[in-house]
């Protein structure tokens, strides 16, 4: 995903401009403020990133029972659940309640990574204002990025000997598994998150610059222009599957592959997904199966590549904010979770201790050598993230999309003082306004045939070639509402309509908008639909569906998305359907 244009700062238009404008990601949430009265006790705010944050909130209810002392006084630690880069958006705006006016503005901030307190300390300085995370900190907790592969596909890997970065994910071409003797699995992709919105996917991206240049500390802004370290990332990206907002996503799909779901799963083209140890862990725990509990027939195995890899350090931050009394409770409270009850809790849940150190347990779940002595790339200066992020846009893999909007007569309802019509398509513009001219994008219609469309339910209205936003958003505005919704009959055809002009070095992908469910009686067979659209591995066409407005029909669309390896987005509260679209393109 990118938006087309170079920025000093490429992340703004993702978090500042979409995340604060459109609430993207997910919403603040209050995970524990305990009932008990404890008035007297100092009151200390903790913002936690989403992967850890429901173990933070058990944690310090268990704090808050203990009823601890340090000088005498108590502390009532309340923990809140937010996404490391919405967190960091909300301090360096310099008015938390302004980006997040239903979450309490925090005392402690325990993100993800050591590589957004580096960023808010570079927005801090650009505004001149005093750093708020001059750092270092101590860590919580610990989880180094690992490439995430079925023990089958992994154990042939490995039997290789060490493999870089680029001998791994770099298994280009038509010939990808064949040169492993193993034609029958067909071309290696991986999955991978967007940098723009994902800690994981941000330090994957880094990772790879440190693989190119051969180093594991010193990356630099000259590093990066150099014709040998950009193709390299290229390389590396030309294989990603597809890009998502949450490696969770991508693991889940796994898991549904793994156990056949529920027979609308048909697999997955990813051959490997570049995650956090802890998820590799929790994947093969069957915590994150369908069937939760059951684990998988085929277990993950978690591979380090032999250059290096980066380490999610997940620091400890009191800021600027908390009084004399709050820094007193936070360092007790930061006390209290690197004790080892403590630390057995987030073990339990795959993570390294606040030293790096791996339980037996993490080692004997996830295989591969999480045991051994690692190399751990330096985070490098925010100066360099940021190039890093601005020069992403032109090296990620580009897409093939083929947008279909429903324009059938039901989106002239209202939605406050506009029609379903007007909201639908002023969010798919924004959405897909994220793209660059480097795309290609198709938009069509559908409803059923009407006077303007007597032939066929669906129309193309904007052919399939490089995004052009000024032609797309007039075609897109310009629709007329009328019919029925031939849903099923349009997904199969524009499914075809991208295999016919298939490119293997894009994302190829059908985008579905729709406020409705299928009654075009034509068509009406959904198990047929599901076997047409069926995964190919080979040539990968997947179907991405948003659900706009509660008469949607989320379960159906759910099962299209699976069926092709693509994913559903609820935006049955049209107050989400911004959200659900930047998350959706996120995914190209």
């Amino acid at each position: 995903m990118g938006t087309g244009q170079t920025s000093a700062r490429p992340w703004l238009p993702y978090t500042a401009a979409v995340v604060a404008g459109l609430a993207v990601i997910a919403a603040a949430y209050v995970i524990v403020r305990p009932g008990a009265d404890r008035s007297g006790c100092v009151p200390l705010e903790v913002s936690s990133s989403t992967e850890k944050d429901v173990l933070l909130g058990q944690l310090a209810a268990r704090y808050n029972a203990a009823d601890r002392r340090f000088g005498g006084r108590c502390a009532q630690v309340s923990v809140h659940g937010l996404n490391s880069g919405e967190a960091m958006e909300a301090l360096a705006s310099g008015s938390w309640a302004g980006l997040q006016p239903t979450t309490p503005a925090p005392q402690v901030w325990l993100p993800t990574s050591s590589l957004w307190t580096g960023r808010l300390r570079l927005l801090d300085e650009q505004v001149g204002r005093p750093a708020q995370t001059p750092g270092p900190y101590r860590s919580i907790a610990n989880s180094p990025l690992v490439i995430a592969m079925p023990k089958d596909k992994a154990e042939l890997v490995r039997g290789r000997g060490p493999l870089g970065w680029a001998e791994i994910l770099g298994l280009s071409g038509d010939a990808g598994w064949a040169a492993f003797g193993r034609p029958e699995w067909g071309r290696f992709t991986f999955g991978k998150d967007n940098p723009n919105l994902s800690t994981s996917g941000l330090a994957a991206t880094v990772a790879t610059y440190y693989a190119a240049v051969r180093r594991s500390s010193d990356l630099v802004t000259e590093d990066l222009a150099r014709p040998a370290v950009t193709q390299f990332v290229r390389r590396i990206e030309a294989n990603v599957s597809h890009y998502s907002d949450d490696s969770v996503d991508l693991l889940r799909d796994l898991a549904e592959a793994d156990l056949g779901g529920d027979g609308d799963a048909r697999g997955t083209d990813m051959s490997a997904v570049v995650v956090q140890e802890e998820l590799v862990y929790q994947y093969n725990q069957g915590q994150l199966s369908p069937t939760p509990g059951v684990k998988p027939r085929v277990p993950l195995v978690a591979v380090r590549p032999k250059e290096g890899t980066f380490n999610l350090d997940h620091p400890y931050v009191v800021l600027p904010s908390a009084d004399a009394g709050q820094r007193e409770a936070a360092q007790d409270f930061l006390t209290f979770l690197q004790e080892a009850p403590q630390q057995r809790a987030f073990a339990e849940i795959g993570f390294r201790d606040h030293e790096r150190r791996p339980s037996d347990a993490l080692v004997a779940a996830v295989g591969g050598d999480s045991g051994g002595e690692a190399v751990y790339f330096d985070p490098p200066a925010p100066e360099v993230v940021d190039a890093i992020l601005a020069g992403w846009g032109t090296l990620r893999k580009k897409a093939n999309i083929l947008l279909a909007v429903d324009t059938s007569g039901s989106m002239r309802a209202a939605v406050g003082g506009r029609t379903r019509f007007q909201v639908a398509t002023t969010a798919a513009d924004k959405g897909v306004g994220l793209l660059n001219s480097a795309d290609r994008v198709a938009l069509w219609s559908f409803s059923s045939e009407t006077p303007q469309r007597p032939g066929r339910p669906y129309s193309e209205e904007v052919p399939l070639g490089p995004y052009d936003r000024a032609v797309f958003r007039r075609k897109l505005t310009g629709l007329r509402v009328a019919g029925d919704t031939a849903l099923y009959a349009t997904v199969r055809a524009a499914h075809r309509h991208l295999l016919d002009n298939y490119d293997p070095d894009r994302i190829n992908a059908v985008v579905v908008l729709t406020d409705g469910k299928n009654d075009y009686p034509k068509d009406r067979d959904l198990g047929r639909l599901l076997d047409d659209i069926a995964l190919d591995p080979r040539r990968p066409v997947k179907v991405f569906c948003v659900a706009f407005d509660q008469e949607s029909d989320l379960a159906a669309l759910d099962r299209i998305a699976r069926a092709s390896a693509g994913k559903a987005f609820d935006a049955t509260d049209p107050a989400t359907i911004d959200e659900a679209f930047v998350k959706l393109v996120s995914s190209f």
